[in-house]
């Protein structure tokens, strides 16, 4: 069976073609990645792809959206498109559907890789648990949050929002970034820091500390410059920003009973792999 399977974040929509065997096994063909910036909707995005596909697409699809995916309009957190499920198979011209949160899927996912495709981060280097509950996270435009509990051969996926729980800050230049942030938001969220634009406001909280002028940096100018370490003040906003990050993994691990192993899943997390292990990001 093929199927058009979407992967769609506040910034990217990740598209393929999915092919499923008859003993379940899943292969992929190569991502199209489509800036949403650059779609007015979702439709337009789906239109796009068909193209790139040569006209014509399998009739099923499987989304995986970041947000909530119940309702009769789907509102998405981090950016402006939305869907209305009841006109799907209209608007795209397919017979079968399926919704899923985005980290719901990743928590599927994790249940279902090989050992081989983890890499270990901090903690005990052995596989993940085969009978209890793992928290799953990543940081992207936003924070995903889901967890699975398996025992054997058996598991269960749980999505949460978990992205939105308050900011708890760990030590006085936390406090700093979460004034800052109150002066902008009645409630922070701790996305607003353990995410990929989050970084912003923990430099220029940096910045502040030190009493230096801000410079007019996005996101990604600063990732690139702190990973690469060619601004320190960039590189000491890495560091800053893995160990929020270490302290909300710990945080999910305890409120889920994650004490089976916690994943780091997404772009970021990926792209972060070799600085987490020598960060603060384990203690």
């Amino acid at each position: 069976m093929e199927l058009v399977s979407v992967d769609i974040g506040g910034t990217h929509a990740r598209f393929a073609i999915a092919t499923v065997a008859d003993d379940g096994t899943i292969s992929l063909s190569e991502p199209e990645t489509l800036h949403t910036e650059d779609h007015a909707s979702f439709q337009t995005a789906w239109e796009d792809f068909r193209g790139r596909m040569g006209g014509s697409l399998p009739p099923r699809v499987s989304m995986a959206i970041a947000g909530p995916v119940g309702g009769d309009v789907i509102r998405f957190t981090n950016n402006p498109w939305i869907i209305r499920p009841a006109l799907i198979k209209q608007k795209l011209g397919v017979e079968n559907y399926f919704l899923v949160n985005d980290f719901e899927a990743v928590a599927h996912a994790v249940a279902r890789a090989p050992e081989e495709q983890f890499l270990h981060l901090a903690g005990p280097d052995e596989p993940l648990t085969a009978d209890g509950t793992i928290s799953v996270l990543g940081p992207g435009t936003g924070l995903g949050v889901a967890h699975l509990w398996r025992s054997g051969s058996d598991y269960r996926v749980q999505a949460t929002e978990g992205g939105h729980i308050d900011f708890a800050p760990l030590d006085q230049i936390e406090d700093a970034i979460l004034a800052r942030l109150r002066k902008r938001h009645m409630r922070v969220s701790v996305e607003r820091v353990v995410s990929g634009p989050g970084i912003v406001e923990i430099y220029a909280t940096l910045a502040a500390l030190e009493g230096k002028p801000v410079a007019e940096m996005d996101d990604v100018s600063i990732w690139q410059a702190g990973m690469e370490g060619s601004d320190s003040l960039a590189a000491a906003a890495v560091d800053r920003f893995c160990l929020a990050l270490g302290s909300v993994a710990g945080d999910f691990a305890l409120a889920q009973g994650g004490f089976g192993g916690v994943v780091i899943a997404g772009g970021l997390g990926y792209r972060l792999r070799e600085i987490l292990p020598g960060s603060g990001f384990a203690e």
